[in-house]
């Protein structure tokens, strides 16, 4: 176990946000932190889908070699009506564009444990199970906690502090930040299993109006049901009965009492905090936001919170960065919680509708929308999903350019320089990089060297995106990617001859003509660059409070 003899960023919860957050951190350089009140890792199914993007997250941390090792790589979810007829397969509405499989079932302690694996042994991570935090506070040069931990309390300090600690937050009680939203009155039996004969790589919702359900198939066996209860056969706090689960069951399979390693009923919430960040301490996770299961989003948009706000920390810590980056976590991440909530909680609304002429009505809808092109598109690629697209914080404007705000997929280029096929993710990893999508010639390369200078005060690799056959000279320090099916044409082709500045967490900050990217990169960089980008700032910044 690594013990970093003084921490950055203190994390508290070691779930799978926690320490997501804590790998992504120390692949960065940044030493942490990790307690857990838990004496050791969750041994019950919880989360049970991981989507595309977040095993992007873990390739730029270096372990999604292992986290593949614990999934089924998935291709989506089949709804079926109230006939049990299929209606259709969502998926992904281009396949591999980030470079994994769509929507991957998993064991939420296979994935634990293979984090805590990797973090036992990071010599920038202190890991301690059996730890709490019982008091927090702060000032303008950092946090300080209590913690209760196997040998008494503890005082530790440290330069920010990450609340992954889930709905019950004490870190989030100890910030002073509350949530907003509502509990649903349905009651719901999730049962998981072993012994399990189904082998689908997707997940099946059955719109049943008597009894809807969901069956989503794991590894090695393990099956995750869902069913609606009806009213009488049990409430959030009641222990389901082996009968109750063994009725339920008997459609689908025959089901032991040692086959059921978790059975539980609750109440679904859409809950997101009224702001994700006060001063230095800061939300991830089901402590920032709660959400029904039926977009399999909840621990997804968890490590998308943790991707969003880790490259942050670890270049305000690294002095790259002003502080003031940092408070563009909330506008960036909380608009896109709440619009998965309120999409969640519409497909429980029609999905798992109990109203016979509810369900009919749905279905009608649906087939006649699967007859035409756009119908088809809009449902078999989950148009239905909210974008990801970021609107505010740190971009340029979105009405400035459609790939503004939005995140790049991960095409496979030939690199030039080196001569090697690889992910264009691998010509960049952890910093930003300045593509020249289509600039062509460029005599005495002087519109990149001008683009260089507007971007030197950031870690950045510039990366030279030919759209055409031709390969014309420029600076070399400029890595030239080459496509090779078309991938790369697809993404840089809506900006051809304008650069693209793409953040570490592969979001398009801004694109913009030659002759204004350095105006642009003053205007959208400036207020959160170190060195001569960054004005002097006239407000004071909430992490100084």
């Amino acid at each position: 176990m690594g013990n970093p003899s003084d921490p950055q960023v203190l994390i508290v919860g070691a779930g799978p946000v926690g320490m997501t957050a804590a790998v992504l951190l120390a692949a960065q350089d940044i030493p942490v932190l990790l307690v857990e009140k838990n004496l050791t890792t969750a041994d019950e199914p919880k989360a049970i889908s991981l989507d595309d993007e977040s095993l992007r997250v873990y390739q730029r941390a270096g372990v999604a070699d292992r986290v593949l090792s614990v999934i089924v790589p998935g291709t989506g979810t089949t709804y079926y009506g109230a006939d049990g007829t299929k209606l259709f397969h969502g998926g992904a509405s281009v396949p591999f564009r980030v470079g994994f499989p769509f929507k991957n079932p998993f064991a939420q302690p296979d994935l634990e444990r293979v984090l805590r694996a990797v973090l036992e042994h990071h010599p920038l991570v202190d890991l301690r199970f059996g730890t709490r935090m019982l008091e927090l506070s702060q000032d303008r040069d950092g946090v300080r906690a209590r913690l209760r931990g196997p040998h008494g309390d503890e005082h530790v300090a440290a330069g920010y502090v990450l609340g992954a600690d889930g709905g019950r937050s004490h870190t989030r009680s100890q910030l002073g930040i509350t949530m907003q939203g509502r509990s649903h009155d349905d009651v719901w039996l999730v049962v998981d299993c072993t012994g399990d004969h189904h082998r689908e790589r997707y997940g099946m919702h059955h719109g049943d109006p008597r009894r809807p359900h969901v069956i989503v198939p794991g590894l090695d066996g393990r099956c995750r049901y869902e069913f609606r209860l009806l009213p009488g056969e049990g409430g959030p706090t009641d222990s389901p009965s082996f009968e109750l689960i063994e009725r339920l069951l008997r459609p689908h399979r025959p089901i032991t009492p040692d086959q059921v390693e978790r059975a539980v009923a609750y109440r679904f919430h859409g809950l997101n905090a009224t702001t994700w960040q006060n001063g230095r301490g800061f939300l991830l996770g089901d402590a920032a936001h709660m959400m029904p299961p039926f977009a399999g989003q909840g621990l997804n948009s968890g490590i998308r919170d943790a991707a969003n706000l880790t490259w942050k920390l670890a270049a305000v810590l690294r002095g790259e960065a002003d502080p003031a980056l940092l408070d563009t976590y909330t506008p960036e991440r909380r608009p896109h919680a709440d619009a998965v909530i309120r999409s969640s909680e519409r497909l429980g609304r029609v999905v798992m509708t109990t109203h016979p002429r509810v369900a009919a009505h749905r279905d009608a809808v649906v087939r006649r929308a699967l007859d035409t092109e756009q119908g088809r598109r809009f449902f078999e690629g989950m148009g239905y999903r909210p974008s990801t697209r970021i609107t505010q914080g740190l971009v340029g404007d979105p009405a400035g350019h459609p790939l503004t705000g939005c995140t790049l997929g991960r095409p496979t280029v030939f690199d030039f320089r080196r001569h090697l096929l690889v992910p264009l993710d691998d010509l960049s990893p952890d910093r930003w990089t300045l593509v020249g999508s289509g600039i062509g010639h460029d005599p005495g390369g002087r519109a990149w060297r001008t683009a260089l200078a507007a971007v030197e005060d950031l870690r950045v690799q510039a990366v030279d995106v030919p759209l055409d056959d031709d390969v014309h000279p420029r600076p070399d320090e400029v890595a030239i990617a080459l496509d090779v099916d078309g991938r790369l044409q697809d993404e840089f082709g809506p900006a051809r001859g304008r650069f693209v500045l793409v953040r570490p967490d592969r979001v398009v900050a801004l694109v913009a003509e030659p002759t204004d990217f350095a105006a642009a990169v003053n205007a959208v960089v400036a207020p959160f660059a170190r060195g001569h980008l960054a004005p002097a700032r006239s407000t004071p910044n909430p992490a100084d409070r």
